[in-house]
C-alpha cells in the first residue's frame, strides 16, 4: 500500500489505519462520532493526500478539458472552480472530480484516489490534437483540508491569502503555514473550509502548525470514517457507492453539471443527449428510516411500501450523528423518488419503514 507523507503523524496520534484505494489511511483517531461532531461544531483536519492532482497547461488546455469532461471549464474565470465529471462514450461515469482554473492557460483537475490512473489515462488520450500538456503531480503533492465553522479563524493567521474574500469554489496561490500553497475554499463535508495543496514533503510541517494553531479552537484530526458520515449528511455522492461506470449524471441528479449547450463535441455527448431527452430510468433519492434499524450499503429497498420485489438497494447508509436518525441514499424508479413516499428497507429478516426525502439531509447555516 502507498502511504502519505503524514503517515507517521497518524501513527503518533493513535489512528486506526485501513486500506483505502491502495493507500494506508486513517479511518478514525478518537472515534467517528466525536470527529464528526468536531467538524460540525468546531473544526477538523483531514489528510487527503491520496487524491489525484492533474495539471493541464497550454493555449488549448481549456478546450481540451471541454472535450474530455461533461462540464465547460473554459467558462471558469481564473481563480474559480467547479464540480465536474468524466464519462465514457456511453455516458457512464469514470469519475467525478473538481476542476480549478488556476490561471488563464493552467487548470488543476482533482480525481478520486481510486480512479486517478483511469482519469489520467483518459485525459491524456483525449488531449490528442490539442495544444496542451498533462502533468500528473499526484505523488509529489499533498492535500490537507481544514473544515468546520472555525476553519477560517484558525487558518487566516497562517496564510497570506485573503480568506474572507476567497469565495466558495475559488482558489488562490500564496503561502500557508510557512510554505508555498494553493488554497481552495472547497470541501466534502457540508461545512465551510479550505483545502491546501502543498509539496509532498511540506505536509508534516503544515499539519503540525495547523493543529497547534487550532488547539484552543477545538481542532482535531479526522479520519475517513467521519468524512463519510459528513458527506452523506450533506447528500454528496461517493464514487463506488452512488457513482460508478454503470451510472450516468442524470440518474445521480447531477444533470446540471452536463453542459449540453457548450460548443463542440465532448466524450459522451450523444449518449447523454439521449438520456436528457428521454429522462433517466432511475433517480438517486434520500431516505430517513422511520422504523427500528439502520439502512446499510447493499440492503434492498422496496418501493412503494409493500412491494413484492426490491426496487433498488441502499448505496450509502448510516445513523446520522447530526440529525439523530438513520439516513440513506438509494436509486429508485422516478415515480418513487418523491418526498413523502413511504418505502421499506430490508434490514436483516425484517422490513423497516422509511420515508423518501429530498437531498441533502443537512445544510449548514450560512
Amino acid at each position: 500500500m502507498l502511504r502519505t507523507s503524514l503517515y507517521e503523524r497518524h501513527q503518533a496520534a493513535g489512528a486506526r489505519l485501513i486500506e483505502f484505494s491502495g493507500w494506508e489511511m486513517p479511518v478514525q483517531y478518537t472515534g467517528i462520532l466525536e470527529e464528526h461532531r468536531a467538524v460540525r461544531e468546531r473544526a477538523g483536519l483531514f489528510d487527503l493526500s491520496h487524491m489525484g492532482e492533474l495539471w493541464l497547461s497550454g493555449p488549448q488546455a481549456g478546450a481540451a478539458l471541454a472535450y474530455a469532461l461533461v462540464s465547460d471549464p473554459p467558462r471558469l474565470a481564473a481563480g474559480r472552480a467547479h464540480y465536474s465529471m468524466i464519462c465514457a462514450p456511453d455516458g457512464g461515469l469514470l469519475d467525478d472530480l473538481i476542476v480549478y482554473r488556476v490561471a488563464d492557460e493552467r487548470f488543476l483537475v482533482v480525481p478520486n484516489a481510486g480512479n486517478r490512473e483511469v482519469v489520467a489515462a483518459a485525459v491524456a488520450e483525449r488531449l490528442a490534437g490539442f495544444d496542451a500538456e498533462l502533468d500528473d503531480a499526484s505523488l509529489r503533492t499533498a492535500l490537507v483540508a481544514i473544515q468546520g465553522p472555525r476553519a477560517l479563524g484558525i487558518l487566516a493567521p497562517l496564510t497570506d491569502v485573503d480568506l474572507e474574500s476567497l469565495r466558495y469554489y475559488a482558489i488562490a496561490a500564496g503561502t500557508a503555514a510557512g510554505v508555498p500553497a494553493h488554497v481552495a475554499r472547497t470541501g466534502y463535508t457540508g461545512e465551510d473550509g479550505f483545502e491546501l495543496f502543498v509539496a509532498w514533503d511540506d505536509a508534516p510541517g503544515v499539519w503540525d502548525r495547523l493543529l497547534e494553531a487550532g488547539r484552543d479552537g477545538g481542532l482535531v484530526p479526522v479520519g475517513l470514517g467521519a468524512r463519510d458520515t459528513l458527506r452523506l449528511e450533506a447528500g454528496m455522492p461517493l464514487y463506488g457507492n452512488e457513482l460508478d461506470r454503470a451510472t450516468n449524471p442524470f440518474e445521480a441528479g447531477l444533470g446540471r453539471v452536463v453542459k449540453l449547450d457548450k460548443a463542440g463535441d465532448f466524450v459522451g455527448r450523444a449518449a447523454l443527449e439521449r438520456v436528457a431527452a428521454a429522462g433517466p430510468g432511475r433517480l438517486l433519492g434520500g431516505l430517513i428510516v422511520r422504523g427500528r434499524g439502520i439502512a446499510r450499503h447493499g440492503y434492498p429497498v422496496y418501493a412503494p411500501a409493500g412491494e413484492g420485489s426490491a426496487s433498488g438497494v441502499v448505496t450509502s447508509g448510516t445513523a446520522s450523528p447530526t440529525l439523530g436518525v438513520p439516513i440513506a441514499m438509494t436509486y429508485l424508479p422516478p415515480p418513487q423518488v418523491v418526498a413523502g413516499t413511504m418505502v421499506e428497507v430490508g434490514v436483516r429478516d425484517a422490513r423497516v419503514a422509511a420515508e423518501v426525502v429530498d437531498l441533502p439531509f443537512y445544510s449548514r447555516r450560512r
